[in-house]
């Protein structure tokens, strides 16, 4: 089998030796499974007489670790059997634009998982809002009136920009704050860019909880985020900052519609973010696993589960062309 994994710049850059990244663990069991494995990022895709194309590394394993040939080499995207798509954001003009080319990818041919049309349709934090009975009070707006009416009304909140990720941008603001026109009018831009304002939830002090769905399952395992100690969210991925956490039957029952809803529309692979059972985010774009601190915490080997699951998904894809072709 032939994979392809759309990854991030910065990624491809620290890409060898880097077993803090979910790439790293589902490549090189891909790899163990037998599976050729490519790797590229979203500037070298491209459109040749409306046939997608991708300049890309191939990956190999050695001593447990994974390297790649630096010879950049230029295969059609329906040469694979599987896409991986998985920069992280930003989600911007050059992001929405590289989903653009999975648009003249045979889709009989080729499986992309988390579809990019699914992504380009769903905002990590605005989309949230379609599960509303699970979240903390919210808004989404440009108005400065309207903000500091949510601010009046909860005292304190957090102000999110729609499109960044690993919390970049993402403050507090406490009721009375002499920097609070400051603050507000940076976020939006001076009221011409739309945010996501929720109310702030004060376990928030604890972290929060990184939930993992596989299609439509909620997996049992998870793990509690803490925060920088210079700063209120989690933003340093580093093993003190990260403990092991149960999920309770409660969370289980709540997010297994969630899980179900996002599969439905093609996101397969999904982490909540989640504090006092509330989802304040919803990752689809490339949705970090842990897979490295759960193993370590839950005493598993996560990565199996989850190529097992890839795996699965690619077989039941031939096998649904293979028929609607007869």
């Amino acid at each position: 089998m032939n994979v392809l994994f759309v990854i991030d710049r910065i990624e491809l850059k620290y890409f060898e030796f880097n077993n803090l990244v979910t790439n790293f663990w589902i490549i090189r069991e891909l790899i163990y499974k037998n599976a050729k494995v490519w790797i590229t990022t979203i500037d070298n895709l491209s459109l040749k007489n409306g046939i997608a194309f991708a300049g890309c590394f191939e990956v190999f394993e050695q001593n447990g670790n994974i390297l790649y040939n630096k010879e950049l080499k230029s295969y059609k995207i329906n040469d694979f059997n599987l896409v991986m798509f998985r920069p992280d954001p930003p989600v911007d003009l050059d992001y929405f634009n590289a989903t653009y080319i999975f648009d003249f990818v045979d889709r009989d041919k080729t499986l992309i998982i988390n579809d990019t049309k699914a992504i380009r349709d769903f905002n990590e934090k605005l989309h949230t809002v379609k599960f509303l009975h699970l979240m903390p009070e919210n808004i989404v707006t440009s108005s400065k009136a309207d903000i500091i009416e949510f601010l009046n009304k909860h005292e304190e909140i957090v102000l999110k920009p729609l499109n960044g990720c690993f919390g970049s941008g993402v403050m507090t603001l406490t009721k009375g704050d002499k920097n609070t026109s400051v603050i507000i009018n940076t976020m939006t831009k001076n009221q011409t860019q739309l945010i996501m304002v929720q109310k702030y939830i004060p376990k928030a002090k604890f972290g929060d909880k990184r939930v993992m769905f596989l299609g439509d399952e909620v997996l049992d395992v998870c793990i509690q985020k803490l925060p920088s100690n210079d700063d209120f969210k989690f933003n340093e991925h580093c093993d003190s900052n990260i403990l092991k956490a149960q999920l309770s039957q409660s969370e289980k029952e709540k997010f297994a519609p969630v899980a179900k809803e996002l599969n439905r529309l093609g996101l397969l692979m999904v982490g909540l973010d989640v504090i006092d059972e509330q989802i304040i985010e919803i990752n689809v774009t490339s949705p970090c696993y842990f897979i490295k601190e759960t193993n370590f915490h839950h005493a598993i080997e996560l990565e199996k589960k989850i190529t097992e699951f890839i795996l699965t998904q690619v077989q039941n894809h031939q096998r649904k062309t293979s028929s609607l072709a007869v």
